[in-house]
């Protein structure tokens, strides 16, 4: 059950610091983490895409990759539903939970899920 007070009643959760109380704790982490699952996400990006293909590589007839990696381009991809999927669950739970006055409603939620998506549909279209 939820913690009680001195008279034996549960306390009210919208009295407790924010900092205190559990439930927000994980919805923070959860948001902590989808936001390291993007930076990896742009991290395969970096390895996933073609080479860029200088005057001089061309003209020295130098080998470059001009092709996606498909290997990266699958956990790229991954991640980045996998992003959105927590962003969307994290942004459900805080509508669900914000009960205080003084709570936000998390615009970097919104932020984050229209990255993972834009980011989701222009992959899978200049990837094929």
């Amino acid at each position: 059950m939820g913690k009680k007070t001195g008279t034996g009643r549960p306390a009210d959760r919208r009295q407790i610091p924010r900092s205190r109380d559990t439930f927000f704790r994980l919805v923070v982490a959860v948001n902590s983490l989808a936001w390291l699952l993007l930076v990896a996400a742009l991290i395969l990006f970096h390895f996933a895409r073609p080479d860029f293909v200088s005057g001089v590589q061309q003209y020295w007839g130098m080998g470059v990759e001009r092709e996606w990696s498909q290997g990266y381009v699958e956990a790229m991809l991954t991640l980045l539903q996998i992003c959105l999927g927590m962003s969307l669950v994290t942004m459900l739970l805080r509508s669900r939970r914000n009960r205080r006055q003084d709570d936000s409603f998390g615009v970097n939620l919104f932020i984050l899920a229209g990255i993972s998506l834009i980011s989701l549909l222009t992959v899978t279209i200049q990837v094929n």
